[in-house]
């Protein structure tokens, strides 16, 4: 890729969920693609259950190349699922056949995919079923854990500026893989399927951190918009088991009283009841009760003439009361 300095300038990142869940097709398809990715894979094959993945599977290619139509360049810096999937709707049918040749060049296509190469109602068929299979397949293995997904990329983009500030191109470009190589204007990306060379000529460049990617990869066709797809840093702590909740440490952080009364909370009560089984007043509780809500830890909903405290989410996650053994009343009353 040529880039002058008004490409620099209007060079920029952007979220794709939709490229995440296209290009994680090629994890399912290969596993020792890269045995980071295992524990999601094993997790996805437990729940896809009835989803027919013949068709999905036969989008990649066994160069791993995938249809440049089906990771259309973000519109924005991060879209919804939905509204990238309805620009793959508006597909005409000659580019569907196109990217789907380029993708399986020189071989032949695959049964699964020959409707590309039959008359145009067969190809918007055919183009149909693979967006209404993708949107299914989204729901079960990406969107679970995209918010964690988008942070991590979130945090690679938040480095990739800093270094870009620092040291201009040349740093920005330094560590992303040992595949580029930034020189006198040139972006070089070695071990390419396709060799090409395009001048981004005032288009600007796009840069889609992500997790499946393996390598940085442009688009399989010259012709596309200049983006380019690069492997995300910290990939390795994304699937990484969450840590077992330990009772005591929630002690040291909260102190004995509140965290007895966040663990009691598994269900809504009001202050007097907490009170009651604690053994103590409402006033010993309520202050406390107060503050775990201020910090976000517990909601509040009034019933009738009284006020019902339970736990928040992020409540929930700080008790862990699922991994470990909750705190009771048995360990004292409740004071300040």
């Amino acid at each position: 890729m040529v880039l002058d300095v008004e490409d620099l300038a209007d060079t920029r990142f952007a979220l794709s969920p939709l490229h995440e869940t296209v290009v994680s097709l090629r994890v399912l398809r290969d596993p020792g693609l890269s045995a980071l990715h295992l524990p999601w894979r094993r997790r996805v094959l437990d729940r896809l259950g009835a989803l027919d993945t013949s068709l999905l599977m036969s989008l990649v290619a066994p160069r791993r190349t995938l249809p440049d139509f089906l990771t259309p360049r973000p519109a924005a810096f991060a879209p919804a699922f939905e509204d990238e999937l309805a620009v793959v709707r508006r597909t005409l049918p000659q580019t569907v056949r196109r990217d789907l040749l380029a993708t399986y060049a020189p071989d032949a296509l695959p049964e699964p995919l020959r409707d590309a190469t039959a008359a145009d109602t067969r190809a918007l068929a055919l183009r149909d079923t693979v967006c209404d299979l993708l949107a299914q397949y989204w729901e079960i293995a990406i969107a679970p854990m995209w918010a964690q997904m988008r942070l991590l990329l979130e945090a690679d983009m938040t480095y990739r500026a800093r270094q870009l500030a620092l040291g201009g191109a040349r740093l920005l470009f330094a560590d992303m893989h040992p595949n580029l190589r930034w020189q006198d204007g040139v972006l070089h990306i070695d071990q390419m399927i396709s060799r090409y060379h395009v001048a981004v000529s005032g288009r600007g460049l796009l840069l889609l951190p992500s997790v499946f990617a393996h390598k940085p990869a442009p688009p399989v066709s010259p012709e596309e918009p200049p983006v380019l797809s690069y492997p995300t840093r910290g990939v390795a702590t994304l699937w990484a088991a969450a840590p077992t909740p330990d009772a005591t440490a929630l002690v040291a952080l909260l102190g004995a009283p509140r965290a007895k009364l966040l663990s009691l909370l598994d269900e809504p009560l009001p202050t007097v009841e907490i009170a009651r089984r604690f053994r103590v007043t409402p006033s010993a509780v309520s202050q406390h009760l107060r503050v775990l809500h201020a910090t976000g830890l517990l909601t509040r909903t009034r019933d009738g003439r009284q006020v019902l405290y339970g736990r928040s989410p992020l409540g929930d996650q700080l008790v862990g009361h699922s991994a470990a053994r909750p705190l009771t009343a048995k360990g004292g009353p409740v004071t300040g």
